[in-house]
């Protein structure tokens, strides 16, 4: 109850704090909104050269690309840590942090809520209202519940996969672009595992499990049955990647000896 009483106190105070500038929230979704339309051209300019991408019909890529957009708005709203080395480790804020008595982990995921991005996540389920009416998709009773459970997975996938690079600043503490890079082969998560080789479907699906942000939940709901074995696995690889972020973030924790001299 100790921890549920400071997220909603810390949460309280970010409302208040970004309502003082409503222009300046108003802008990031507006380019969020852009950033994500882009992408959603590039599926149709794909499309508008083939008919099907690996099986897959363009609807049921968009499809995916909007599940894609849940899941990953709340690992933004949640998990803003990409400057977490410069910030924490250079600048030294994780002194101030460990001075406290909750976990550290949890105290930096509360400074840098960005409670906006999960706006995104508005866009994510009108593109697949939008795409599901063209399939012809029915909702069952339960479809809501796997739902959220998925999206629930597909986040801890996304932070457990950047916590973990955080964790790389207490052993290296120069600067690194690992995190740009993991950025980038994310977005491989938006499409379908099979259009790739087997070598990166591999790396999709155990390394770096991004295509169970996407793919595999959403296939589902797609009702692609032979994929519907991944799609149950998707909360179990959520909770195994972010308890070992978690291992790895406590061990981390013990090797830091601060930011002086």
């Amino acid at each position: 109850m100790f921890y549920v009483t400071m997220f909603f106190q810390y949460m309280s105070q970010y409302m208040k704090t970004r309502l003082q500038y409503r222009s300046d929230l108003f802008v990031e979704f507006f380019s969020d909104l852009m950033s994500q339309a882009i992408n959603l051209v590039f599926i149709l300019v794909v499309f508008g050269h083939t008919q099907l991408l690996g099986g897959w019909s363009r609807d049921e890529i968009i499809f995916i690309y909007g599940f894609f957009l849940v899941p990953y708005a709340v690992f933004s709203a949640f998990f803003n840590i990409w400057d977490f080395n410069e910030r924490y480790i250079v600048r030294g804020e994780l002194d101030r942090i460990l001075t406290r008595p909750i976990h550290s982990l949890f105290q930096i995921i509360l400074e840098r809520l960005e409670l906006e991005a999960l706006l995104g996540a508005v866009t994510g389920l009108a593109v697949m209202f939008y795409a599901g009416s063209r399939l012809n998709l029915q909702v069952d009773w339960f479809d809501p519940i796997l739902f959220i459970i998925f999206v629930i997975g597909g986040a801890l996938v996304y932070g457990g996969i950047f916590v973990m690079l955080a964790c790389v600043s207490f052993w290296a503490d120069a600067k690194t672009s690992l995190m740009p890079m993991m950025y980038n082969i994310s977005n491989y998560g938006r499409y379908p595992v099979n259009i790739y080789n087997t070598v990166i479907r591999f790396v999709l699906t155990w390394i770096l499990p991004f295509a169970f942000v996407g793919v595999y939940p959403a296939a589902f709901f797609l009702e692609k049955q032979e994929w519907y074995i991944y799609s149950f696995l998707t909360p179990v690889i959520g909770i195994i990647f972010f308890a070992l972020s978690v291992f790895l973030w406590n061990q981390g924790v013990k090797k830091y000896r601060g930011a002086g001299n």
